[in-house]
């Protein structure tokens, strides 16, 4: 599946992935290919992705290598699956 991490200044990044994890506000969950469409809102937590990923050189500092994969701190955002792609526009 495809995710893409828009933050107010510059995307923090785009490309195929294995999984999603994020912190809804009702608690996290995960999402899988083929994961029904959603849209949420999400609090104060980590996106976690994982997947044969590589981070582009200058947001490489936002994101935190572990558990065979990244993990990527937000204050706050919202998230839409819908068709296989998820975008994450993250505050």
């Amino acid at each position: 599946m495809y995710l893409e991490i828009v933050s107010p200044e510059t995307t923090l990044f785009k490309g195929e992935v294995d999984s999603v994890s994020v912190p809804g506000v009702n608690g996290d969950f995960e999402m899988l290919n083929n994961h029904a469409p959603i849209v949420s809102i999400l609090k104060e937590g980590f996106v976690k992705i994982s997947g044969n990923i590589s981070i582009d050189k200058e947001n490489a500092s936002k994101f935190e290598q572990k558990d065979k994969g990244f993990w990527l701190a937000i204050n706050s955002g919202t998230i839409e699956m819908n068709a296989n792609k998820i975008i994450v526009l993250a505050d």
